[in-house]
């Protein structure tokens, strides 16, 4: 991320017009790949740098608040800037932008998906992509963990949310919440453990707070309304024993859990979409994460990829396609409808939320179990993809190790971490190696 130099005098910001801020998060939101870091240096670049219309501080400030919030931060923060400039119009449209394209896309994805399902080459494709989603779990767990792990403490609290989701098989969001009570309490008694050796100091009163209430909870009401709206939809033409209202029930929580971005939350979704709800299976889980990491906007965006099939395959009494397509647009609202609520609801209180020392306490502690989730959806993937044949019925199943998946992971893996090469790049190569190897022994 690009950051201005101390001591120059920085040129006074520039007020874009609403024309102007909405062609700039079109720009964005067909460039945003590479994930969270990636989109956010995109933002930095495009909005503090280039056309100066939000100064740094506030711009790190804002980045501080979406971490604090569930959901994708990049998202959220596009929406920030949006409202920072615009007001509730400006958030819509930035926060919008960023989500539309990478949504057209993973749409069209899921068609493709389910139109050439069978067909061999297409198996042999997926099998790259799925061996190259090893390397780039296993990448996003190492860049995750160098930032999180500062301290002996967060280490146990990742080993110990490792252990809990691999081998207890404990709910992803108890997890999360023990971990958010054990910072907020930590924070107190033992900062230093968390790496913060100085007590954050604390807000001060505001003689607006009043008057923020009041349009808080004005705010909160209008979008748990718009939230909820297709849901009652549902509800009233097909009921609630529907498989939409299934899908509408299930992502409507996982958004108020996805604290860590979206490889945090893939373990919990994974179990309970394959092992739970039955909707797909392991493989279809890793093709689902390699076709999101190839299009623009949030990870978290393959939540509408596990939705679409969900739909496409429980159809009655729509057609498969309308179920399917349904399905989609129902995730992606319950889905990104909260970050807007979020963001509506919190920025204007971004000052307390920033100096509250268990709330950031519990961030902390939340980001270093995250690790632990993050190596438990990884020991999943690489179980499934390496050993598809595993079968606990099934005495040495375990033992029918897939080569060509080893070798094509190996070689995502040297692409990314020895080669520093792109994620569309790895799994395009990958793509055609799992073409190359599944074609010449199906």
């Amino acid at each position: 991320m690009h950051t201005i130099e101390t001591g120059v005098t920085s040129p006074a910001l520039a007020r874009p017009s609403f024309g102007g801020l909405v062609r700039a998060f079109a720009r964005i939101g067909f460039l945003s790949f590479g994930g969270p870091a990636g989109q956010i240096a995109l933002m930095h670049r495009e909005i503090v740098d280039e056309r100066r219309w939000v100064e740094e501080g506030a711009f790190l400030r804002a980045l501080n608040l979406c971490h604090l919030l569930p959901g994708p931060e990049a998202q959220q923060l596009a929406t920030w800037i949006g409202w920072r400039l615009h007001g509730v119009r400006g958030g819509l449209a930035a926060g919008l932008l960023f989500v539309i394209p990478g949504a057209i896309v993973m749409l069209g994805l899921s068609l493709f998906y389910v139109a050439a399902a069978g067909l061999e080459w297409f198996a042999a494709l997926f099998l790259g992509i799925k061996a190259a989603v090893l390397a780039i779990v296993a990448q996003a767990l190492f860049r995750v963990g160098w930032r999180a792990l500062g301290t002996r403490f967060k280490l146990a609290l990742a080993l110990l949310a490792f252990l809990a989701l691999a081998l207890a098989n404990a709910p992803f969001p108890l997890v999360i919440a023990l971990a958010a009570l054990v910072g907020a309490v930590i924070s107190r008694a033992r900062p230093e453990w968390l790496g913060a050796h100085e007590p954050l100091s604390q807000a001060n009163a505001s003689p607006q707070a009043r008057t923020l209430v009041r349009s808080t909870l004005a705010t909160i009401a209008v979008w748990l309304a718009i939230w909820a709206a297709p849901m009652a939809l549902v509800a009233a033409t097909l009921g609630t024993s529907h498989v939409l209202w299934d899908v509408g029930a299930f992502f409507s929580k996982l958004a108020v859990v996805t604290f860590g971005g979206a490889y945090a939350v893939l373990g919990y979704m994974a179990q309970e979409a394959v092992t739970g709800l039955g909707w797909l299976s392991v493989g279809e889980m890793a093709d689902g994460l390699g076709l999101a990491e190839s299009t623009p906007g949030p990870l978290i965006m393959v939540t509408q990829f596990v939705g679409f099939l969900a739909g496409f395959r429980d159809a009655a009494p729509l057609s498969p396609l309308a179920a399917g397509v349904a399905a989609a647009g129902l995730t992606t609202w319950v889905t990104f409808a909260p970050c807007f609520l979020w963001i509506f609801a919190c920025a204007p209180w971004m000052d307390r939320l920033e100096r509250s020392e268990p709330l950031q306490g519990a961030l902390a502690a939340i980001t270093a179990a995250v690790v632990g989730v993050i190596a438990s959806l990884a020991v999943w993937f690489a179980w499934h993809v390496l050993f598809p044949a595993f079968d606990t019925s099934k005495p040495g199943s375990w033992t029918q190790f897939d080569w060509r998946a080893g070798v094509i992971a190996l070689i995502a893996s040297l692409l990314l971490f020895r080669f520093n090469r792109g994620v569309p790049l790895t799994l395009g190569l990958c793509a055609l190696a799992g073409l190359a190897l599944g074609l010449a022994q199906p």
